[in-house]
């Protein structure tokens, strides 16, 4: 008998077993992969850089 791997939904913290019964994980529900693909939208999520954004405020593309 194999083990059931379960993932905690990125959303709202539900438990999601993960596989075909789950078609949206590793959220436990369409609804929940809305919500996050929104805050991406919005962008109140984002991948973090190891360059700081206030780095490239003096970009330019002459050469000094």
């Amino acid at each position: 008998m194999s083990e059931v791997l379960t993932v905690e939904c990125p959303t709202c913290g539900n438990t999601v077993i993960w596989g075909e019964i789950s078609p949206y994980r590793p959220f436990c529900s369409k609804r929940c992969q809305l919500i996050d693909l929104g805050e991406w939208a919005n962008e109140e999520k984002k991948i973090p850089s190891q360059s700081d954004s206030s780095e490239n405020d003096n970009w330019s593309e002459e050469p000094e």
